[in-house]
């Protein structure tokens, strides 16, 4: 690697020992490091430096958040997760495996998988509040449902996937590719679910007070949350049959509830989670820098020159695990699997499984809270526990970057099983 990429690199490192050590909004530091590498060590111009700034993704978030805190505020997630609680019986932990489904239903249908998060996450961080569930558990679940079903044969990855396999003349399964991606997702989720039942027991041991959850009394909506409840359908509607985006869609729903309820304006648009569009914008950026100067490909580069297939295989998906937990999953994906050819054409190992958990690993590290999906759970916990589920979140994210890519080739490349 040259020091014009080493040196950012480095700078990547530092910002996260910062963050992590001080209250510290890392996407600040990510757009002045923009700045910082992109106009002093490359020359480039401002437009040039934000050529990737993700205004689809910051779109999204401020949509989203701006309708659904509207939403929390006149009652109607109250009354949607008081439904959920009286159709589990008290079972909590039932929950997390029925919003699991949705997800893996929504994005295996065609829904992108923010979107589904999106749709989703509101209600269900609320009902992680109103009983004794994580908030980080229950993200993890819909983020993990939306993964599980996001390479069926009609979802965008899944469609993207197989055609730059058979464009580089090594088609996979879609089927297979499906079924691998939805068995990981859910050995993760139960996995996850271990891990957070024994961190609560440890927790609970050491004399943590009880959170307790009161009866999920009926409520009828009335008045705006009627008229909230008709938007959320019709969001529903226009971004899973119309195929419109989310964020445009929900930024007309939350106008119209606006117009409704004009003298407390001022405090929905204090609703919208502005530290996450912070958050993801500006990593989101800096990491695009990365790319453009060739971080990643020079990684993925050296780990081809390893020499065995198997390693270079599992090199291969850490480096696109690490990379897709800070920049965007489909782009790393459509450079990715190319890369796999040479290793396909000298080896025995077969192309649908060693491409599966290339997806697989690109994907599954959306939990990170400077991805999309991982923005969204942060930025719909409760304003007084947001910097909390941010940081529980980037653990619980780094542990699944260490774990996940290695599950998944070992899953589904030495056992040749697709």
């Amino acid at each position: 690697m040259t020091a014009t990429q080493i040196i950012p690199l480095v700078i990547l490192v530092v910002m996260f020992v910062v963050a992590t050590k001080w209250p510290l909004n890392i996407g600040v530091m990510g757009l002045v490091a923009s700045f910082g590498v992109g106009y002093f060590m490359l020359g480039l111009t401002d437009s040039e430096i934000l050529s990737e700034f993700p205004a689809a993704i910051v779109l999204t978030i401020v949509g989203v958040t701006y309708f659904f805190s509207m939403a929390h505020r006149n009652g109607t997630i109250d009354i949607i997760v008081q439904t959920c609680v009286r159709l589990v019986r008290g079972r909590t932990m039932l929950l997390p495996w029925v919003f699991f489904l949705m997800a893996a239903i929504l994005t295996s249908l065609g829904t992108f998988s923010p979107a589904a998060v999106a749709l989703l996450a509101p209600a269900a961080i609320g009902f992680a509040y109103e009983s004794r569930l994580h908030p980080v558990l229950m993200g993890a679940f819909i983020i993990n449902g939306a993964h599980a079903g996001g390479f069926s044969p009609l979802s965008v990855a899944g469609v993207l996937v197989h055609n730059i396999a058979l464009k580089n003349g090594f088609p996979v399964s879609q089927a297979a590719l499906f079924a691998a991606s939805f068995a990981v997702n859910l050995l993760l989720s139960v996995l996850t679910i271990v891990a957070f039942v024994l961190l609560r027991r440890l927790h609970d041991s050491h004399g943590s007070p009880e959170m307790t959850q009161g009866p999920a009394t009926a409520t009828r909506p009335h008045g705006q949350q009627v008229l909230t409840l008709v938007l959320i359908l019709a969001l529903l509607v226009c971004t899973l049959g119309f195929q419109m985006p989310i964020g445009f869609v929900a930024l007309s729903a939350g106008l119209l509830l606006a117009l409704v309820n004009i003298k407390e304006h001022r405090t929905f648009i204090g609703g919208i989670s502005w530290s996450t569009v912070l958050l993801v914008a500006g990593m989101i950026t800096y990491v695009s820098l990365l790319q453009r100067i060739g971080v990643i490909d020079t990684l993925a580069k050296q780990a081809l020159a390893l020499g065995a297939p198997l390693l270079i295989a599992l090199v291969l998906c850490y480096v696109i695990g690490v990379g897709s937990a800070f920049a965007s999953s489909t782009a790393l994906l459509t450079a990715f699997i190319p890369m796999a050819g040479p290793l396909l054409a000298t080896s025995s190992l077969s192309a649908s499984g060693t491409v599966a958990s290339l997806a697989i690993a690109a994907t599954v590290v959306d939990v990170s809270p400077f991805s999309t999906d991982g923005a969204l759970v942060v930025a719909n916990a409760r304003e007084d526990d947001r910097q909390r589920v941010y940081r529980q979140l980037m653990f619980y994210a780094g542990a699944v970057v260490l774990v996940a890519p290695a599950m998944a080739w070992a899953l589904l490349v030495p056992t040749g099983i697709l």
